[in-house]
């Protein structure tokens, strides 16, 4: 009957099914609970050693799960298809061995694709091998109300804006998120290893700082004033340094109120660190231990990462160390065949960088030194890193909280990790002089006065923590959902994201048209 309907006949339908349940069987269809002695995953393991045709009928156990098969064979079979925990198992229904005739005559005429029932039995392997439970009771658990089809789904709009459907029938999903996990895990399990010690610190803040990025605005009422969330937890865990953590690190949300593309959304995961007594050159040696642990633990120990970019292009990416170093000005110089001049702050840089950036057909708004820099990297340099690969030494005019290089005048000693041209990883050398950690504050101050809505703000607070005394230290962070990107072969971060944020419908149905042109 069902294929008969259309979806919001079947919908009714369902409706009065569930409305008139307890009257018709003297049961609720939403019982409070359900016994579940095995997962589908570990029924397979207990009982996969069954040859065919055998069968345990001494053991009595149950399983739960969803229905994503029926077939019904004459009056006495029923063969019902469950998956649970992203694993799949036979229900076979045999009314010689079914309690009630009854209820096993109801179940074959109200049991629909998408119904979460409960089963309890003995364990078979059938006459074709097909692992099995036998049951002698069953019970619906909770009935779906919606047309169902276990098929692919594709439209990403069904995917994105209901994710429960896309992990239910899309298996591969699963996977991706089950690797997002993993990395996760094996990040914390590494960090505590290495004697880091995990923190919590503010989301809501009365200052952004932390990061160049600009922030989403709240409003608490009881105090009566605006707050930022955070875009990055930095200033709060070297404040932890300070006050005597000597390594802290965070894995959180951060909030960004920025474009949404492939690679970016406006909430995202990050995990920051902060050591003390170690400097940038520890840090890249760090990272690609870091790399290492975490890409063998989810790519069954190999290094060689396959991934498809969004284009199409397939690439072998290779994360054996030790990871391509990418010098920032002499790279630049070098492949545009200039010379930047010096002081690099000095408005005569600013007007040459804006000439350079103009002849290449490239326009920065603002059109700051920080932003015409960051428009030739992003356009010369980072494409070119497909393996990882760290651009380093970065101009003190790009980078406010990064300690100035002890050998290069003018640049700090700071790196970012690039894969397949995207940002990866972004650490430094903290800037710990309180004196010059000001001055970097009213330069990006007088940024922020051109129009460049991204630039830090001056925080009284963290330079006064720094007055204290901030030991050396050394400070990095990474990207959970890019990593989980690259690591399960998804070529937007919405794929990796269980709830992304998403435009209106119309707007997103505009962007997947231009992705799948691409």
């Amino acid at each position: 009957m069902a294929e008969t309907l259309n979806a919001g006949e079947y919908h009714n339908s369902r409706v009065e099914l569930v409305q008139s349940y307890e009257d018709s069987f003297g049961r609720t269809p939403y019982p409070h609970k359900f016994n579940v002695e095995y997962t589908i995953p570990a029924y397979i393991e207990t009982f996969g050693h069954l040859g065919n045709q055998e069968s345990n009928e001494e053991v009595t156990t149950s399983v739960a799960g969803r229905i994503c098969s029926i077939r019904s064979y004459g009056k006495k079979l029923m063969f019902i298809d469950i998956r649970n925990n992203g694993a799949e198992l036979q229900v076979l229904v045999n009314l010689g061995k079914y309690g009630d005739a009854e209820e096993f005559a109801n179940f074959k005429k109200t049991l629909r694709l998408g119904d979460v029932i409960g089963a309890t039995g003995f364990p078979l392997r059938s006459r074709s091998g097909e692992l099995s439970i036998c049951p002698q009771t069953m019970l619906l658990l909770s009935p779906c109300l919606h047309m169902m089809s276990m098929n692919s789904i594709e439209d990403k709009q069904v995917r994105f804006r209901q994710r429960y459907l896309d992990l239910l029938i899309n298996k591969d999903v699963r996977n991706k998120f089950i690797v997002r996990s993993t990395l996760i895990s094996e990040l914390r399990s590494f960090l505590e290893e290495n004697e880091f010690m995990e923190v919590e610190t503010p989301v809501m803040n009365a200052l952004a700082g932390g990061a160049t990025a600009r922030p989403f605005v709240t409003h608490h009422h009881d105090l009566g004033r605006d707050l930022f969330l955070r875009v990055a937890p930095e200033l709060h865990l070297k404040m932890l340094v300070v006050g005597g953590f000597d390594r802290v690190f965070e894995i959180g949300k951060q909030f960004r109120n920025e474009g949404i593309d492939p690679t970016h959304n406006p909430e995202f995961t990050s995990c920051e660190f902060y050591q003390a007594y170690a400097d940038y050159e520890d840090l890249m040696t760090f990272t690609e231990q870091i790399l290492v642990r975490l890409v063998k633990k989810v790519n069954n120990g190999s290094l060689i990462v396959n991934y498809t970019e969004i284009d199409g292009t397939e690439r072998e990416i290779d994360f054996t160390p030790p990871f391509q170093r990418v010098p920032l000005i002499a790279t630049l110089e070098e492949e545009l065949n200039i010379t930047f001049p010096r002081p690099l702050d000095s408005e005569e840089t600013r007007l040459f960088l804006e000439k350079v950036c103009l002849e290449r057909g490239l326009v920065s708004n603002p059109p700051t030194t920080s932003r015409l820099i960051d428009k030739l990297v992003s356009t010369v340099l980072e494409p070119r890193l497909i393996n990882p690969g760290f651009i380093t030494d970065h101009p003190q005019v790009m980078s406010p909280l990064a300690k100035y290089h002890r050998s290069e005048p003018e640049l700090t000693e700071r790196f970012e990790l690039f894969v397949c041209g995207k940002e990866l990883c972004n650490a430094y050398t903290e800037l710990n002089n309180p004196f010059v950690q000001r001055e970097r504050f009213l330069q990006q101050a007088q940024d922020a006065a051109m129009g460049d809505n991204e630039a830090q703000p001056i925080d009284d607070g963290f330079c006064t923590a720094l007055e204290y005394g901030l030991p050396p230290t050394a400070g990095w962070g990474m990207g959970i959902d890019r990593l989980a990107m690259f690591l399960s072969n998804s070529n937007t971060i919405k794929e990796v994201i269980l709830f992304p944020a998403m435009r209106s419908v119309q707007e997103d149905q505009e962007e997947d048209q231009e992705e799948d042109k691409e």
